[in-house]
């Protein structure tokens, strides 16, 4: 039995970690990061197909919350770059922690005042209030990762990671069937859509998020932080913000520019291929993205040699927490790992993308989304993830990551049973308690395997990365769900998304078979 910042790890200890404020802490960061999500999605979708935009261009907005694939770019800004006041204040990663949070609200208040219906412009306002959400979550995500990990030992995160789920998933919740049930109290609906009552449940979300910002304000700076010094010049953490705001200019103007042959490119496919035009319209999209990466990367690097940036603390920053990954695990391990990162989830968000259309589709009610989705679901996943984070302490990360592979794929094909029996509600209840209680076990248990890749002396940037690499590929693929659900009907697009899962059984295997004998 050992101890650390007053926690006893033993077995006998096990049920009074649950108490322990550390482990309550993460409850209500939790809430806090899982507030923004469903804003961007799923809430997101419901407010705009009852304003009668196009499902295609509903998922495409999934695209928005990218920030949350990308926030290793800007990680070691959070992670190096003190704040005016706020860091000798409160600290490195609570002076972040309230930023991010304050930023997430104006997020929201600026998506609830933008009426998705009045033009196209307004919906292009729409989807850049959603982009600055996605930003602002991503980085929230950043800083309650980095504070969660260095806040205990490694034999807790599994606790720790159990909570977070916990509270995500009750932000989510209110963010989910909370918004919902007020927009449908408020009295919009799909017959007769009112702006003001999703203006208002935005709102309302807003106010919510200030639940987070206490939290912050309340809580201590983890022991890990409290001597950490900020050994550069004022004037080189300009510059390194000054680099990073090049990189992301280049990025946005590679991105933006190329779009109009992008829709070129799209269109010839479709045109001369069908339905496998689709197929490499994503491809085109992809590549887009890359290109746009690429000139974000070349930017920074010339910025770098020409002497804008402190050559060492970009090094610091962004090389040595990479090179210390693959030194750590060696290069194929390391490469195993990340494929592992990167492909996991990737049954699970795709379908999380389209859900919510479904269930519109299918001639589910709001408030029936909103209770069996939403508030049984997250019952569930409360349930899934408390077993996750018990067994995962027991049994070990990879053997219960490979559980979570298999339930994760064999729960997208009860999907397929509701698509064909259409409006069952004791049907869509059963579905949705497997799924989430599967997912709740999973995720767990994913929390807890990247926590133990993550090296605390660079916390922030692995972690961000990792998180990153986790949700990219799936919201690429998620953001083309709509389409291939129109081309192919949801029958085929759920047996897509269970397929997708089969390979990630593989990995888990192999990665099982290189670093899971520790675990034993």
């Amino acid at each position: 039995m050992t101890e650390k910042n007053g926690v006893t790890t033993g077995r006998t200890g096990m049920w009074r970690v649950w108490l322990h404020p550390r482990v309550l802490t993460m409850l209500f960061l939790g809430f806090s990061a899982g507030i923004p999500i469903l804003l961007i999605f799923s809430t997101l979708s419901v407010w705009l197909r009852e304003a009668g935009v196009s499902r295609s261009a509903v998922t495409f907005f999934s695209w928005a919350a990218l920030g949350y694939s990308f926030k290793f770019i800007w990680a070691p800004l959070v992670d190096k770059l003190p704040l005016p006041l706020l860091t000798r204040m409160l600290g490195r990663r609570r002076s972040w922690m309230l930023l991010s949070q304050f930023s997430v609200i104006i997020a929201i208040i600026w998506m609830g005042m933008t009426d998705p219906t009045q033009s196209e412009t307004s919906l292009v306002f729409m989807a850049l209030a959603a982009v600055f959400l996605g930003f602002s979550s991503a980085t929230q995500d950043i800083v309650i990762d980095a504070y969660r990990i260095e806040c205990v030992e490694e034999s807790l995160q599994a606790m720790l990671a159990s909570t977070y789920v916990a509270g995500y998933r009750i932000g989510m919740l209110v963010a989910g069937a909370g918004s919902l049930y007020i927009a449908s109290w408020f009295g919009t609906s799909r017959e007769l859509y009112d702006v003001g009552a999703w203006r208002m449940t935005y709102f309302v979300m807003a106010a919510v998020m200030l639940v987070g910002v206490v939290t912050t304000c309340l809580i201590a700076e983890p022991d890990e932080t409290r001597t950490s010094s900020y050994h550069y010049s004022a004037p080189q953490y300009l510059r390194f913000f000054v680099l990073f705001l090049l990189a992301g200019t280049f990025f946005a103007a590679c991105f933006f520019l190329t779009a109009p042959l992008a829709v070129w490119c799209k269109g010839q496919a479709a045109q001369s291929f069908g339905v496998n035009g689709r197929i490499l319209g994503f491809l085109v999209e992809t590549v887009r993205l890359f290109l746009a990466l690429a000139a974000a990367a070349g930017a920074g690097w010339f910025a770098v040699r020409a002497g804008l940036a402190d050559r060492d603390m970009v090094r610091e920053s962004y090389v040595e927490p990479v090179h210390d990954f693959f030194v750590r695990y060696g290069g194929k391990t390391a490469i195993l790992l990340l494929l592992l990162v990167g492909f996991y989830r990737i049954s699970d968000i795709v379908l999380g993308v389209v859900s919510n259309v479904f269930y519109l589709d299918m001639g589910f009610s709001k408030n029936v989304i909103a209770t069996v989705t939403k508030t049984f679901g997250l019952l569930m996943t409360l349930a899934g993830g408390f077993l996750g984070g018990m067994l995962t302490v027991r049994f070990g990360v990879y053997r219960i990551l490979f559980l979570g592979g298999i339930l994760a794929a064999a729960t997208n094909l009860l999907f397929m049973l509701l698509a064909r029996s259409g409006n069952d509600v004791t049907l869509l209840t059963v579905v949705i308690g497997a799924d989430n209680l599967c997912a709740g076990l999973a995720s767990t248990a994913f929390i807890a395997f990247l926590s133990s890749l993550t090296n605390i002396s660079f916390t922030a940037v692995q972690y961000a990365l990792f998180s990153s690499l986790m949700t990219l590929f799936p919201k690429l693929i998620g953001g083309y769900s709509g389409t291939v659900v129109s081309a192919f009907g949801y029958d085929t697009f759920f047996l897509m998304t269970a397929a997708m899962g089969l390979p990630v059984l593989v990995l888990i295997w192999f990665a099982g078979r290189l670093v899971g004998k520790s675990e034993e």
